[in-house]
């Protein structure tokens, strides 16, 4: 029996070296904020909102000089796979002293959902490489994001339009009926428009104003103009217009609004009804 005994630790003392763990990212969190608490899985984010993400990083090889070579990159993207921002990279380089022996690097990024995104299931892809083991390590998380509903058009169009009560309000004026001596507010939203170089769009609108004859009463040709670049291409633009009616007298009127899109070589016209009442 004694003899079985001694067998059995000679064999475990000649065991090989113990194997190396499997690269892994480890509890990867969104956050509202830094260090926040970490959300469950349903929750939704806001366009404009600013995203925290964390993990930890297990399983990495140590050289025989206790060194560490790990690289992680994180790209966010759109229903469409399209990214948000350009891809987030963080390298870790460092040396090993015997009280790291448990260590796992925490990886922090953030980055912004963009103001005219449209809402959906976005994805946050996480890619950990071991440079020194050569191995990889993927995840990828569901984020849920609300905004702005504007449907989608593959044509320049002016979507959402609303008469309001006033410029920053959103009560909405329905049935559109407006009184002598006040101001007419609407908003609406162009979305179908085409992209140049570096997301670069260019949209201007202007109205008119017909009595109900169908005689043209104002004109604004070019009433604001939209244009710039962006990393992440803006899904919609959003459009105000104003006018006032102090002289304006009681009747049926019609808003014709106009919109241009100055590098796809796009035009859209609509008509808005609404009335004057004393």
């Amino acid at each position: 029996m004694l003899s079985c005994l001694l067998a059995a630790i000679l064999l475990a003392g000649s065991a090989g070296p113990q194997q190396q763990k499997q690269l892994a990212i480890v509890d990867p969190a969104l956050r509202q904020y830094e260090d926040g608490p970490q959300l469950a899985a349903n929750f939704s984010f806001v366009t404009g909102e600013m995203v925290f993400l964390s993990f930890r990083i297990d399983g990495y090889k140590v050289s025989p000089d206790s060194q560490v070579a790990l690289r992680a990159d994180v790209d966010a993207v759109d229903p469409q796979g399209v990214k948000l921002v350009e891809t987030m990279t963080r390298e870790i380089k460092t040396t090993l002293s015997v009280q790291d022996k448990d260590w796992a690097p925490i990886v922090r990024e953030s980055f912004l959902i963009p103001p005219l995104a449209l809402p959906g299931t976005f994805r946050i892809l996480v890619t950990v490489r071991d440079e020194l083991a050569g191995t990889e390590a993927k995840t990828a998380l569901d984020l849920r994001v609300r905004g702005h509903e504007v449907e989608p058009s593959d044509k320049l169009v002016a979507r959402n339009f609303r008469f309001l009560q006033s410029e920053n309000g959103d009560q909405v004026v329905s049935p559109a009926v407006y009184h002598p001596g006040g101001m007419l507010w609407a908003r609406f939203d162009m979305i179908g428009f085409r992209y140049g170089d570096k997301n670069r769009v260019a949209v201007e609108y202007g109205f008119s104003v017909l009595g109900a004859d169908g005689k043209e009463l104002y004109s604004q040709p070019t009433a604001a103009t939209g244009e710039g670049e962006s990393f992440y291409p803006r899904k919609y633009m959003e459009g105000v217009l104003s006018l006032d009616l102090k002289t304006a007298r009681p009747g049926d009127y019609i808003i014709v609004l106009k919109l241009r899109d100055l590098v796809g070589n796009q035009t859209d016209e609509s008509q808005h009804p609404f009335s004057i009442r004393p």
